[in-house]
């Protein structure tokens, strides 16, 4: 009995302590729709999205995945609105542990890998889309009216094995952002 109750404060605390370190929510900040070179493109950045867990996570070789999903629908009244394109990017980031250096590997720049020693910057470089080509002006009709809706989410991690029981957590460390939304007309 005594073993159960120690566990269970165990197990308490460590939820606790994983969600005390969460903190605040993680949310899509700095969003900017433009016109450029003849393409609707979006901004934007997901704030506080790691943690001390996190870091630590990737810094002793767990491989972690940002997914990125961008949506432009016309909105119609007393209809379905339709949509025109989705949009699917992540970003990946490894730690090598030998040379003391990120990479992260942005699908949206055509999986070109970006190298950097310092871990500031490499959650700048994992959690800021910058000018993402959603859809070409010529696929959007003036005067209409669009809503491009963004998101974000942390792919689970997969750990080998029944690893997964084990460290149990770590299916506390997943988020997932809400649909962000920017009406506009063409």
């Amino acid at each position: 009995m005594k073993l159960k109750s120690i566990f269970i404060l165990f197990l308490f605390i460590s939820v606790a302590h994983v969600s005390h370190a969460r903190g605040e929510e993680t949310t899509l900040t700095e969003i900017m729709v433009s016109t450029t070179q003849g393409h609707l493109s979006v901004s934007f950045k997901v704030s506080n999205c790691f943690t001390e867990d996190m870091k630590a996570a990737i810094e002793n070789g767990i491989r972690t995945t940002f997914t990125f999903f961008v949506d432009l629908d016309e909105t119609r009244d007393f209809w379905w609105d339709r949509g025109i394109t989705n949009v699917k990017v992540s970003h990946d980031i490894h730690y090598d542990s030998l040379k003391k250096v990120y990479t992260i590997v942005m699908s949206e720049q055509s999986g070109r890998p970006v190298v950097v020693s310092d871990f500031e910057k490499a959650k700048e470089a994992m959690s800021r889309i910058s000018d993402l080509k959603v859809a070409d002006l010529s696929t959007l009709t003036k005067g209409k009216r669009y809503q491009v809706r963004m998101m974000a989410e942390l792919d689970k991690i997969r750990l080998p094995f029944y690893l997964h029981y084990v460290f149990f957590f770590l299916s506390l460390w997943d988020f997932k952002t809400d649909w962000y939304a920017v009406d506009f007309i063409f």
